[in-house]
């Protein structure tokens, strides 16, 4: 399946707080949805779900208007928002059958779900009961207990410790191969590149980029290159013709040089120097840089 959304424009009060927002998500491949607090990602995603409803714009499947009771839709929010007083099988059962499912599905996929996750003695018990990680997962939980198609993660890692955010791992993962369309936003840049193919950046309700991150970290790091050598003389580096620029990164060198210099004739130059080389690999931007980057872009 194919999510296109399509020059999506909203406005509140006056303000327009998306601008033709347009990327697109491919099924079985997880899209990291970036910017920072404010950008417009949950506006957008509100939006697709049509509980706010778009000024202008399209969201279409395949080409076509997107079905909302034909494609089932599974959200995590940022903001939690489950019942604190009920019991956690009452109010699963209940966000099931919110979803279409009769009420013996959704209470099978609950007990399932909650023995999956090792919370299948606490099915009767407040959600208050709990601690914070627990009600992450029973959070999580919901999101899915409909199998949907498009799955919604928001900062879906709050609260959790390593052993527990494994299991959402595997979640995540077994969504993407069961190729269905995941939308993944996080403001933490180790968890996106982990799972995320592709990456969409939006700052001010303005989509500035999106792409396949492999593809965006090869074209960033276009020039640069990591080098490590016996020999930490940036002087004399910095004066080999074709190269701009050279920097102290993370114990090596980083250097920058002219686009259309062909590696091999970059390392020979370097070596003809007298360098003695211990490493030598293209730089590749870390997400938060290419994320910090981005952000200082003007509109």
């Amino acid at each position: 399946m194919r999510l296109e959304i399509k020059n999506v424009n909203k406005t509140f009060d006056k303000t327009q707080i998306l601008h033709d927002v347009t990327f697109t998500v491919e099924s079985g491949r997880a899209m990291g949805f970036l910017g920072r607090n404010g950008a417009g990602k949950t506006t957008t995603i509100r939006s697709l779900m049509d509980v706010f409803k778009a000024d202008s714009g399209e969201f279409l499947i395949d080409g076509q208007p997107l079905d909302r009771n034909k494609y089932k839709i599974g959200y995590l929010p940022e903001e939690r928002g489950m019942y604190q007083k009920i019991k956690l099988l009452d109010q699963l059962v209940y966000f099931g059958e919110l979803k279409g499912m009769t009420k013996d599905e959704a209470k099978e996929r609950a007990m399932a779900g909650l023995e999956r996750l090792e919370l299948e003695s606490y099915a009767n018990k407040k959600m208050e009961t709990l601690s914070k990680g627990n009600q992450q997962k029973v959070q999580i939980l919901q999101s899915v207990i409909n199998d949907p198609d498009i799955i919604i993660f928001d900062e879906p890692f709050s609260g959790l410790d390593p052993v527990n955010a494994q299991v959402l791992k595997d979640i995540i993962v077994e969504y993407i191969n069961k190729d269905r369309i995941v939308l993944f936003s996080s403001h933490q840049m180790n968890l996106v590149e982990e799972f995320c193919d592709d990456i969409t950046f939006i700052k001010k309700g303005h989509i500035l980029l999106s792409d396949n991150l492999n593809k965006v970290k090869e074209e960033m790091g276009e020039g640069k290159y990591l080098l490590k050598t016996d020999n930490e003389d940036l002087e004399s580096l910095s004066g080999i013709d074709g190269i701009n620029n050279v920097e102290v990164f993370k114990h090596q060198l980083l250097i920058e040089a002219d686009k259309d210099l062909a590696t091999n004739e970059l390392l020979s130059r370097i070596m003809d120097k007298g360098f003695v080389i211990e490493s030598f690999q293209p730089y590749r931007p870390s997400l938060e840089k290419i994320f910090i980057d981005l952000d200082k872009k003007e509109l």
